[in-house]
């Protein structure tokens, strides 16, 4: 488990790879600044090392670039998929002045929030994946509040009922381990859960 814990945000997430083999071909990535968090998860298609090898394009770029928009992230990302396999792209950034909370994805990674007043944010994806082809993208932000609890995972987590799951969380390790509880290790699996603090 790795997680971040400071006085805006309190984080965990999960990565292993799939049954037999060494190496996931999923990524993530965090970061915190003084006025954001930022984090991403990267599927790279397939599994194993050729998976691996796109999906971790997305944290090397996040690392050197991480204060720029989503949409500029994802462009990024996708100029260095050229020739290579592809990968599903989610990314998330919090803006800890603004209050809010902005999404963009290309692919299947999913992501959830769960508004203090029990309203599920669950903002659709992008279909298909980053691959250097020209990308329609579209970065969704929403006010978020203190307790806010949110959820990102690549395909390989299985959520039921992801309202019942972050409804019946007090936080978001209890959400960690109540995942981490139900996975079905068929596939790469990845999932980042977090609460907004301030």
């Amino acid at each position: 488990m790795n997680s971040i814990i400071n006085e805006h945000i309190e984080v965990y997430v999960h990565q292993e790879a799939k049954q037999g083999n060494r190496e996931s071909g999923d990524t993530y990535f965090m970061y915190t600044a003084e006025d954001y968090f930022i984090c991403a998860i990267a599927d790279g298609l397939g599994n194993g090392p050729i998976a691996r090898q796109s999906a971790q394009i997305v944290p090397k770029v996040l690392a050197e670039y991480h204060d720029e928009t989503l949409d500029e992230l994802l462009s990024r990302c996708n100029e260095h998929m050229v020739q290579k396999r592809g990968a599903a792209v989610a990314i998330v950034k919090v803006d800890y002045k603004r209050k809010t909370i902005q999404y963009s994805c290309v692919g299947n990674v999913r992501f959830y929030l769960l508004q203090n007043g029990g309203k599920m944010v669950y903002p659709l994806p992008v279909m298909g994946y980053l691959s250097g082809r020209p990308q329609r993208l579209k970065t969704q932000e929403y006010p978020y509040r203190k307790g806010d609890l949110f959820f990102l995972h690549s395909d390989g987590v299985t959520l039921r009922s992801p309202k019942a799951s972050l409804t019946n969380s007090c936080g978001p390790y209890e959400l960690y381990k109540k995942v981490l509880e139900t996975l079905e290790r068929g596939d790469d699996a990845t999932f980042i859960a977090g609460s907004l603090l301030l």
